[in-house]
């Protein structure tokens, strides 16, 4: 499908709000799960930093189970 204009790309033939909707939600979806994921691994190796020596075994382990 081509267009004609910008104007014409964005409004998707009447359909641009659901569509744009639609990339829109996927995207928060996928930037709040990689948020998540990044806040637990910081969390983890906080919990785990009490370990003896570094507590990298630790982490690789943990990781793994993941």
């Amino acid at each position: 499908m081509q267009f004609g204009s910008w104007t014409a790309f964005f409004a998707m033939g009447g359909h641009g709000l659901y569509v744009w909707l639609a990339y829109g939600a996927t995207f928060l979806v996928l930037a709040i799960s990689y948020f998540s994921v990044r806040a637990a691994k910081k969390r983890l190796r906080q919990e785990l930093s009490w370990l003896p020596g570094d507590g990298s075994t630790a982490i690789q382990e943990e990781e793994t189970k993941l």
